[in-house]
């Protein structure tokens, strides 16, 4: 069996939770068996789960915050309870802060932020990035118990099944050790880790008050925006949108870069997205050795024209 720790935030789930729980449909199909779906406290529509293809949800009752030990324990309890061998987390804070405790406590292999279903072919190997996104690995597990992290935007989320009744577990958890006294979370646009589009912008854009010309790109897009870390070190742009090895790694579908010469450290945390547009008007900026679709010119003029073309295209 296949146990999938569906995450949520607030009490809902974000697209990284159906990724899971579809990475871990198609990993029960490739292993023969079931995948069951695991909430832990209070979390709404849990049993919409099963439309991602999850054959039953479980919930583990009377977790009210986040501790890892907590967590930690509530999810071995429940793998070794229904007898489940592959447990599958989610490539968040939470899953990385979850996944080494629970490895230990299971005697279990191990690997984070894979990409790729597993293969199963008399072994189980999984396939994760290295080297900052420069090579990729095959990691094969040995283990009785095996956990894996899904790194996000892995996978397309597919709808295979059907709403369930959720099944409540009653576990002997430990008490938490820590207290969470406040809680603070960036909102509006859609976090980077989860976004799939994303317009980012660096020094070229000369300073805070001419951000509004990426902006107005990322509204017409609905995209998420983000910098590179010069900005963010002069607080021009707040630090949760630096990406880059020092910063957040992402994997969008799109990333558009504006005014960024594309640093190696910047691009160790971008070059992972599924196509790179760079606009910038040095032609020599070594981003476009990086890129799938280039822009050299002005990137005040480029951006407003690219914007008014993307509402003209939605319009029509």
């Amino acid at each position: 069996m296949v146990l999938v720790f569906a995450e949520a935030v607030n009490g809902n789930f974000k697209k990284a939770a159906h990724e899971a729980v579809t990475y871990g449909t198609k990993t029960a199909a490739a292993l023969g068996t079931d995948c069951v779906a695991l909430t832990i406290g209070s979390v709404n529509d849990a049993g919409n789960l099963g439309r991602f293809g999850a054959t039953k949800v479980y919930n583990v009752p009377g977790v009210d915050s986040f501790d890892s030990g907590v967590y930690t324990a509530a999810i071995a309890g429940t793998a070794q309870q229904l007898g489940a061998k592959t447990i599958i987390l989610m490539h968040s804070s939470t899953g990385k802060s979850i996944l080494g405790r629970l490895a230990a406590r299971l005697d279990a292999g191990s690997a984070p932020g894979v990409n790729s279903v597993p293969t199963v072919d008399g072994s189980f190997k999984v396939r994760k990035a290295v080297f900052s996104g420069k090579a990729f690995a095959e990691v094969e597990i040995t283990t009785d118990y095996k956990v894996i992290s899904v790194a996000g935007n892995s996978i397309p989320v597919e709808e295979t099944g059907s709403a369930l009744t959720v099944e409540t577990l009653n576990l002997d958890l430990p008490a938490s050790r820590t207290k969470v006294l406040e809680t603070k979370r960036a909102s509006g646009r859609t976090p980077l880790p989860e976004a799939e589009l994303v317009v980012s912008g660096g020094r070229g854009l000369k300073g805070p008050e001419n951000w509004g010309v990426l902006e107005d790109l990322a509204d017409a897009l609905g995209a998420t925006t983000a910098c590179s870390r010069p900005v963010a070190d002069v607080d021009w742009r707040p630090h949760h949108e630096h990406v880059g090895q020092t910063g957040v790694a992402i994997r969008p579908n799109l990333y558009i870069a504006a005014g960024i010469s594309g640093a190696i450290q910047h691009l160790a945390g971008v070059n992972s997205s599924k196509t790179i547009v760079v606009i910038n008007k040095d032609p020599e900026a070594p981003f476009f050795k990086a890129a799938d679709y280039g822009v050299v010119g002005d990137l005040f003029e480029v951006l407003p024209k690219l914007t008014e073309a993307i509402k003209a295209h939605k319009a029509g």
